[in-house]
């Protein structure tokens, strides 16, 4: 597939992983905070920032008040509103969110409510849909309440291993609903995934380690309930990986 047709959705986890995508040519950033849990929804601040700091790229925000299960409550439902109403308001290209029943179906009364909130943002169903009991029901449901894409591994823990079911998500799909994998998605087996199930847009964090410039470091005292790596390490996108799953030249 050609660069003009191949879409790259990068997540960003900062702005500054927004202007990394943008110069290694992605076509569009889901915003997000909380990485570790999957994606939480972004500050105001960090939002601004990355508009402020990019030129072209679209940018989507998570909507998604926690890390954990996508069955909400009341209160979560109300800030995941408002939250999309702030979204509206800094005039983003798109939001992102996701809802089940406790039985592990989509909440469709709740996605009906949330993307009528949204509109006329782009919509995105995210990974929850990995989670739900029956995906083929899902995908029907999905599409009747007017989202624009799924963001699905497959139903499994990357998008390779998912190969078989996003490419019947796609077949079944028939252009009502773009189908975009993520989860594991890389410059090494991106033309594989794009070959296998006929994607046409894909999902990638193409991150590295960025070191911390702090001379001065107390490494016994961690800042979470329990520190899974180095606090003077984080992870930022590389527009060099971002250039390699573009079909992109970067010198």
């Amino acid at each position: 597939m050609s660069e003009t047709n191949r879409v790259i959705e990068i997540c960003a986890n900062s702005a500054q992983s927004c202007v990394e995508a943008e110069a290694g040519g992605a076509r569009r950033v889901e915003l997000c905070a909380g990485i570790p849990e999957g994606g939480t929804t972004p500050s105001c601040g960090e939002i601004r920032t990355a508009q402020e700091l990019t030129a072209s790229i679209d940018i989507n925000i998570i909507i998604r008040p926690r890390g954990g299960d996508f069955l909400y409550t009341g209160a979560e439902i109300r800030s995941m509103l408002l939250d999309i109403e702030l979204a509206k308001e800094l005039k983003v290209h798109g939001v992102v969110f996701g809802c089940l029943t406790e039985t592990g179906d989509i909440d469709v009364p709740l996605l009906h409510r949330l993307v009528a909130a949204a509109r006329p943002l782009s919509v995105t169903f995210h990974r929850a849909f990995d989670v739900c009991r029956d995906p083929f029901v899902a995908l029907e449901q999905i599409i009747g309440a007017g989202c624009d894409r799924i963001l699905t591994s497959g139903q499994q823990s990357d998008a390779v291993k998912g190969i078989p079911l996003i490419a019947e998500l796609v077949r079944r799909a028939a252009g009502r609903i773009i189908i975009m994998p993520g989860c594991g998605v890389r410059e090494e087996n991106i033309a594989q995934i794009e070959a296998a199930t006929g994607a046409t847009e894909f999902h990638s964090s193409a991150r590295n380690i960025v070191r911390s410039r702090m001379a001065y470091r107390k490494e016994a005292v961690p800042m979470g309930s329990s520190a899974v790596t180095s606090e003077f390490e984080t992870m930022q996108t590389d527009r060099r990986k971002v250039a390699a799953l573009c079909n992109r030249k970067f010198s």
